[in-house]
C-alpha cells in the first residue's frame, strides 16, 4: 500500500481555479471602495486625501500578507492584482495632476443685464465673478452668458489652477467656505483644462441665481479647488 509523502498543508493549497480567478475582481474591488473611503470620505481636505489613500495602500499590503498566509495559490493573483492596481492608481493621479491642459475656445459675450436694450436681442451677461482658491490657488473670470439665439452658457476666461484627478464644473447653491457647503449643485460636466478659456452649457431651467457659485470640484478626492461667486451685472 502506497504512503502518501506530500505535506499535511497542501490540500490547503488545492484552491479551485474558479476561487483564484474570482480573487482579481474582488481585490480591485476592495481597494478601490477602500481608496474611496479613506481618501474621497473620510479625507478632510485634499492632502490629508493623499495620506489616507497611501496608508490604505500600506495597511492593504499587510492585511493581504496575513489573510494570505498559508493560502500560496492565491499569493500570486491577489498580490499581482494589488500591484497592478496600486501603480495604475499611482499613474492616474500622476496623469491627472503633475500636467497642465490649456484649453482656448471662442466664448460667448455679451452686454451686462442692466445695460440690455432689449431683452432677446443679442447676447446678455447675467453675472460674472472672479475665481479664487480654496484647496489650490486660482484665477481667471467666470461669467453666466444668455444667447440671443436660446440657452445660457457658463464661461471661463484666462482661467488658471492645479490640476487633479477627476474635476467637475458644478453650480452651488449658496456661498461655498468650505468642501462641506457643496451638497446643492449643478454638475456641468467635466474640466476641460485647468488653464485657459472655455464654456459649459447650462441645462434649461437651472436657476443661476439660486446656483450663484461655480465651484471646480475635485469629485475623486471630494475636495473643492476653486470658486468664483457670481453677482449680477
Amino acid at each position: 500500500m502506497a504512503v502518501s509523502t506530500a505535506p499535511s498543508g497542501s490540500l490547503r493549497d488545492r484552491t479551485p481555479l474558479l476561487l483564484r480567478l474570482a480573487a482579481i475582481p474582488i481585490t480591485v474591488a476592495i481597494l478601490l471602495a477602500g481608496l474611496w473611503l479613506f481618501a474621497g470620505v473620510v479625507a478632510p481636505g485634499y492632502n490629508s486625501s493623499i495620506a489616507l489613500g497611501v496608508a490604505w495602500f500600506v495597511a492593504a499590503s499587510l492585511g493581504i500578507r496575513f489573510a494570505l498566509r498559508g493560502r500560496r495559490a492565491l499569493k500570486l493573483p491577489v498580490q499581482a492584482t494589488f500591484i497592478a492596481t496600486a501603480v495604475l492608481v499611482g499613474a492616474v493621479f500622476a496623469w491627472t495632476t503633475f500636467r497642465d491642459v490649456t484649453v482656448v475656445e471662442d466664448v460667448a459675450t455679451g452686454v451686462a443685464a442692466s445695460e440690455a436694450p432689449d431683452a432677446g436681442r443679442g447676447n446678455v451677461q447675467l453675472s460674472n465673478g472672479q475665481f479664487v482658491g480654496l484647496a489650490h490657488g486660482a484665477s481667471g473670470a467666470a461669467a453666466v452668458v444668455e444667447l440671443g439665439a436660446g440657452g445660457r452658457v457658463l464661461t471661463f476666461t484666462d482661467l488658471s489652477t492645479d490640476n487633479g484627478p477627476d474635476l467637475r464644473v458644478y453650480l452651488v447653491a449658496g456661498t461655498v467656505a468650505g468642501d462641506g457647503d457643496v451638497d446643492d449643485f449643478v454638475d456641468l460636466g467635466g474640466l476641460k483644462g485647468n488653464k485657459g478659456t472655455q464654456q459649459y452649457e447650462i441645462p434649461a431651467g437651472t436657476d443661476t441665481d439660486r446656483y450663484g457659485t461655480v465651484v471646480i470640484w475635485c469629485r475623486a478626492f471630494t475636495v473643492s479647488f476653486a470658486k468664483a461667486e457670481l453677482m449680477r451685472t
